[in-house]
């Protein structure tokens, strides 16, 4: 049997009329209206309790009203500080690291520390870092000319190799050529006279602001450009010459010298002219100490002052 959904009776339709005489539906409707703890007698009961909004809410005939509460953020205590401080001074206080983490930053700690150490290494001070460029032509000028002195000193071995090995008679050309080796050697050791193209380095010191040490940088460069024969004043200069003293009680090898200081250098003028007159070199430094110091080519130089042989009290040949 079918069911009318507009039978007054049927208490599972809300919107059937009841009956307005009847007072327990009157009660019902009402209590429908107002939830239990939710009405105005009950909001207004509780002080400090915040209001509740309401929605209204129309079906059919009968109007409900649906309370939500509002809730309202409690106030922040005094003096406590803010939440958003708070919560970064906890995320960076005590830091919180792990293991990988320790592991990465020492690798690149070590890392930087040998990036540094390699950096540190190579710029070092160098002498051909800060140099001009008239510098590092003068320098490559004179390697390639030590190079070419000792490419030909190899082919002269290399030929007196091959003549005695055709010559037939081995025993004169070795004598021929041990007498050669040893002029070469006087004129190293100073022990013979020696002549050949070169220049003259005159130094006048009229003020005795020269120093020992001044003299020996201007040999020093002579050598390093050449030279093969040097004369101060009528000293040999050798491999162990020692300069000592300064102005009226300069001395070379023990043996006193006076202004002006004339050098004899016999070496290759284009190649020892140059080196003395480079910037920041022998001729500058002196000009600024108020010497004057002159340079001139010539091709003959004499150099007749002569060492006396010393035998060495402790070194001995090797040769078998």
């Amino acid at each position: 049997m079918s069911e009318n959904p507009q039978n007054p009776q049927n208490p599972e339709n809300p919107e059937s009329p009841q009956d307005p005489q009847d007072p327990q539906a009157r009660q019902s409707s009402e209590n429908a209206r107002e939830p239990e703890g939710v009405g105005p007698s009950a909001s207004g009961d509780k002080a400090g309790e915040p209001e509740a909004a309401r929605e209204s809410v129309h079906g059919g005939t009968a109007d409900h009203d649906v309370r939500v509460p509002v809730t309202t953020p409690a106030p922040a205590a005094p003096g406590a500080e803010p939440s958003g401080r708070r919560r970064l001074g906890s995320a960076l206080w005590p830091p919180r690291v792990t293991r990988a983490q320790l592991v990465v930053a020492l690798l690149l700690f070590v890392l930087g520390l040998g990036l540094a150490i390699q950096v540190s290494s190579t710029s070092d001070n160098s002498a051909l870092r800060g140099a001009r460029q008239e510098d590092l032509v003068r320098i490559l000028d004179e390697l390639d000319d030590r190079t070419q002195r000792l490419e030909d000193e190899k082919s002269r071995l290399e030929k007196q190799r091959t003549e005695l090995e055709s010559s037939s008679d081995q025993a004169e050309e070795a004598r021929k050529q041990t007498q050669e080796k040893e002029r070469q050697l006087g004129i190293l050791a100073g022990t013979v006279a020696a002549e050949g193209p070169g220049i003259t380095l005159t130094v006048g010191d009229p003020t005795g602001a020269v120093e020992s040490d001044m003299l020996l940088d201007a040999i020093q460069e002579l050598r390093a450009a050449g030279a093969e024969a040097i004369q101060v004043n009528g000293v040999r200069v050798v491999a162990d010459s020692y300069f000592t003293g300064s102005g009226d009680d300069m001395r070379i090898d023990g043996t006193k010298v006076a202004a002006p200081y004339v050098f004899k250098v016999i070496g290759k003028p284009e190649d020892l002219e140059p080196a003395l007159n480079i910037p920041g070199g022998v001729v500058q430094t002196l000009e600024k100490e108020q010497a004057t110091a002159t340079v001139e080519r010539s091709a003959k130089i004499v150099v007749d002052a002569l060492r006396p042989a010393k035998r060495p009290d402790y070194a001995q040949s090797s040769s078998q």
